[in-house]
C-alpha cells in the first residue's frame, strides 16, 4: 500500500498573513488542496495523511468535501518542530497499518506543482534502490560564509556536485519510522528532512527526478510565482 504523508503544520510566519500559508486562497482553493488533488489524482496513491497545525483540523475536512479529496484518511497535528510533525505523521499511518507493508511518500503540504512525473520517477528510483528524494541540480555559483554574517567570500563549491532536494521522498513506512526513533533516543528532534536524518546514520539517499517547478511556498515571492505557473502555457514550438 501507498501512503502520501502531507506536512501541513506550518504557520507561515515568512509569508506574513493572517492564515497558514496552506490555506491561502489560489484559483480559487487552498494551496493546501492544490497539492492533495495531486495525490488523490496520481492512480499510485492509495490513501493521504496530512499533518496540519492544531486548529485547523476541520478546515481541512470541509476542504477536503468541498473538493472530493475521497483519499484523506487521517489527519494529526504537527509536532513542535518539522522533524516531530513527520513522526506523527508516520506513528499515525502505523497505528492502523499495524500488519500491513506501507510505503510512505513524504511531501510537503505547500508544494502544490508536483507533477505526475515527479511521483512516477520517485516510485521508480524507491522500487530500484530502497529510497527515494526528489533532487535537482545547483546550477547556480555556490559560495561559502565563513559564517551567517559574513557577506563577503573567497570559496565557492563545484556545483556540479551538489543536488538541491526537494518532496517527495519515498520510503518503506518501518525503515524510516525506525530512523526517526533512533534519532529520538538520540535527542535529535530538528532534523526536517528525513533525508538529512539519513545522512546522520550513515544511510545512502538515492535521487530522482525533481523540477525548478516543483517550488516550496515560503514567501510572498514563491506565491507570485506559484500564480504564474499555473497559468503558463507551453508554446507549441518548443522542444522537449
Amino acid at each position: 500500500m501507498n501512503i502520501a504523508l502531507l506536512t501541513a503544520s506550518g504557520i507561515g510566519s515568512r509569508i506574513k498573513q493572517d492564515i497558514p500559508k496552506q490555506f491561502i486562497h489560489v484559483e480559487n482553493k487552498p494551496i493546501i488542496i492544490h497539492t492533495l488533488e495531486k495525490f488523490q489524482n496520481h492512480p499510485g496513491i492509495d490513501e493521504i495523511c496530512v499533518v496540519i497545525l492544531k486548529g485547523w483540523e476541520e478546515m481541512l475536512k470541509s476542504y477536503a468535501r468541498q473538493f472530493n479529496i475521497s483519499k484523506l484518511k487521517y489527519i494529526v497535528n504537527g509536532g513542535d518542530t518539522g522533524q516531530l510533525s513527520i513522526y506523527n505523521g508516520l506513528t499515525e499511518i502505523k497505528k492502523h497499518k499495524k500488519r500491513e507493508d506501507v510505503t510512505v511518500v513524504i511531501h510537503d503540504g505547500n508544494r502544490p506543482m508536483v507533477s505526475n512525473e515527479i511521483i512516477d520517477d520517485a516510485f521508480l528510483t524507491y522500487k530500484k534502490n530502497g529510497n527515494a528524494v526528489a533532487a535537482i541540480p545547483c546550477v547556480e555559483v555556490t559560495f561559502v560564509l565563513e559564517n551567517k554574517e559574513a557577506d563577503e567570500s573567497v570559496e565557492s563549491i563545484n556545483r556540479d556536485l551538489l543536488r538541491r532536494t526537494q518532496t517527495p521522498h519515498i520510503y518503506n513506512l518501518d525503515d524510516i519510522l525506525s530512523l526517526h526513533n533512533e534519532a529520538l533516543q538520540k535527542g535529535i528532534t530538528e532534523v526536517a528532512a528525513s533525508c538529512e536524518l539519513m545522512k546522520i546514520f550513515g544511510r545512502k539517499t538515492y535521487f530522482s527526478v525533481g523540477s525548478e517547478k516543483n517550488l516550496k511556498i515560503t514567501t510572498l515571492d514563491d506565491l507570485e510565482i506559484f500564480k504564474a505557473l499555473l497559468k503558463a502555457k507551453k508554446e507549441h514550438w518548443i522542444k522537449e
